[in-house]
């Protein structure tokens, strides 16, 4: 009995000891919060945050002494619409468009410069409420230690789960076009270029050796590549059941880039788990989207920016020029189906070919295209959370998440550019941004 009570004792003081050893890291006090993005907002709500993770919610706005705390920060959001940080499911945080550029740039830089440049790009994005976001495709040399930055805060920016460099046949959609045979090879950019089933499984396992969170494939042709060749299917079935069988086995996710409908619908046989852009979707992309419980991330801000573009830039070269003009007027079809029959949609605006800070109006072409604002949100949050593999950590304000925190100054289930206002970021309840 006495062994038994010591016990008791022991673990008591135990819980104690660690209680007094957390680190908490604020309060918040939340006019609205969205703690499960799929249900409504909450009022008037506290929440105790400690060691960067959602510790406790309460009814009504604690105090510090109610809550037994002392020399903590009280965050005052009474008249803000808290929620969790948003995730972009595509964006390429290495660069950013511009068609006034020099197109022949990238042959003066060294990867230093596009780390350098990408540090401010990677600020807005936070800024904007995306605590976290998925690259597709950016040269490994660059955004690993870009990554590793964030993580360490030796600079700020979202999480980043990264692809490296994308998984593409010999002259597909990420393979470097335009120039002379000698430059390409002298360059040798893309470390994931492959031919056939066994060379691709190599490729898949060296950019997972490389640091690959995810990996991304060009399952068909692209519209930003400077060739004529398309938009339709570009790796064959046994390369992409190759890929795919490769990456699931080292435990990463399959990210496809696909335009034409037997690109996306090959993909999709193959068990990838996401398309991106998805624009020439039929009937039976449907049926494979369900059959695999695979998800479109629809990108519709890429579609406007350069549509928008071509109509101003006359150096945007003609084999782009042209496809732009016949792909992106297809996206909003594209999107509406797989909207009506009931898809999984994540959110993921391919920034880079936008501009990055400007990631929420994919929310209001979402909106314009037939979704719900609530949908939204919960694209941009559950949803992407289970996308990335992270839904125990990430995409609500359920007690033992992230602390990845931010407020708008209206309620964006009434007007979804609301989003587009936001007055207060934390990420691992470190607060990145605060306006009075």
């Amino acid at each position: 009995m006495k062994t038994t009570t010591n016990i008791a004792v022991l673990t008591a003081t135990l819980a104690l000891s660690f209680t007094a050893f957390a680190q908490v890291d604020g309060v918040i006090h939340a006019g609205k919060v969205l703690v499960k993005p799929e249900q409504g907002a909450l009022r008037e709500q506290t929440l105790v945050l400690e060691d960067g993770k959602v510790a406790a919610i309460h009814d009504g706005y604690r105090s510090l002494n109610t809550l037994g705390l002392a020399d903590v920060p009280v965050y005052d959001l009474k008249n803000h619409y808290v929620m969790p940080g948003m995730i972009d499911m595509h964006v390429h945080v290495t660069f950013e468009r511009d068609k006034d550029a020099n197109p022949h740039n990238w042959l003066t830089k060294e990867d230093a410069d596009y780390a350098l440049h990408s540090i401010p790009y990677l600020k807005r994005t936070l800024d904007a409420g995306f605590t976290s976001v998925r690259d597709l495709g950016s040269n490994y040399k660059v955004i690993f230690p870009l990554k590793r930055a964030v993580e360490a805060q030796t600079i700020v920016g979202p999480r980043i789960f990264a692809a490296g460099n994308a998984v593409t046949p010999t002259g597909g959609h990420a393979d470097l076009h335009g120039y002379r045979h000698d430059v390409t090879q002298t360059v040798n950019y893309s470390l994931g270029v492959c031919d056939g089933a066994n060379d691709c499984q190599r490729a898949v396992r060296d950019v997972i050796k490389h640091g690959a969170d995810v990996i991304k494939i060009t399952a068909t042709g692209g519209v930003l590549s400077n060739t004529a060749a398309g938009v339709n299917q570009q790796l064959t079935d046994d390369e992409l059941t190759a890929i795919v069988n490769a990456a699931h086995n080292l435990g990463r996710k399959v990210a496809a880039h696909a335009h034409g409908t037997g690109g996306i619908n090959a993909a999709l046989r193959a068990g990838v788990d996401s398309i991106e852009h998805g624009s020439y979707l039929d009937d039976e992309s449907i049926k494979l989207f369900k059959e695999h419980d695979a998800y479109l991330v629809p990108t519709l801000l890429a579609g406007h920016t350069v549509s928008e573009e071509v109509l101003s830039n006359p150096n945007m070269p003609k084999a782009v020029a042209d496809k732009v003009r016949q792909v992106a007027p297809k996206m909003e079809k594209a999107f509406r189906s797989a909207l009506k029959n009931k898809v999984n949609i994540a959110f993921g605006t391919d920034s880079g070919v936008s501009r990055h800070g400007n990631n929420a109006y994919e929310a209001r072409l979402m909106v314009k295209y037939g979704m719900t604002p609530k949908e939204v949100l919960v694209s941009a949050t559950r949803t992407a959370a289970k996308l990335l593999g992270q839904e125990k950590y990430l995409g609500s304000l359920e007690v033992g998440k992230f602390a990845d925190i931010i407020a708008l100054e209206a309620d964006p289930e009434k007007d979804i550019k609301a989003l587009s206002k936001v007055a207060f970021v934390m990420k691992n309840g470190v607060v990145y941004k605060q306006q009075d």
